[in-house]
């Protein structure tokens, strides 16, 4: 009984900590944790919020990276496109100086041609009118018995 009643003395005791433990406990959730619970539920919204703009803007940076990447291609395209277009004009440009050319090369051969086909015919012509002559010089040397030139025998031995 003895233990009861030291028992029931400090529970007696114990109220009035136990009444102040209570007061601080409702002071601070009042004065300190309210407050903190309103800054980190601000906190917490902000930040949250934040996100939201920052995902946002990631996807924006995304669309805008993705039509810089689509402009780009495109440009590339007509770039290639143009000097495609360049390319063949140059190539066309090359075929037509080489062609042209050709056709000069070709008239210049052809006139040539004629012109020493003309000349041919002058020379055999020129031969047509001096081989009688040369016949009849080549006949008088030999009957005449006089070396034909230079070169003979005979005239060398005599001098």
């Amino acid at each position: 009984m003895e233990i009861f009643n030291q028992l029931g003395d400090l529970f007696l005791a114990a109220v009035p900590t136990v009444i102040i433990v209570f007061l601080f406990y409702f002071f601070m959730r009042w004065s300190f944790f309210k407050p903190m619970e309103r800054v980190l539920s601000e906190r917490h919204k902000r930040a949250e919020g934040a996100r939201v703009e920052a995902e946002a803007s990631r996807a924006a940076a995304h669309e805008k990276q993705r039509v810089y990447s689509d402009t780009v291609k495109k440009a590339r395209t007509e770039v290639f496109a143009e000097q495609e277009v360049q390319r063949r004009r140059t190539l066309e440009d090359r075929q037509s100086t080489i062609n042209a050319a050709r056709a000069t090369a070709q008239s210049a051969l052809q006139e040539a041609k004629k012109e020493i086909a003309a000349e041919v015919k002058a020379a055999e012509a020129e031969l047509e009118r001096s081989k009688d002559n040369l016949a009849n010089d080549i006949a008088e040397a030999i009957l005449a018995g006089s070396p034909a030139g230079p070169g003979s025998s005979q005239g060398k031995g005599a001098r």
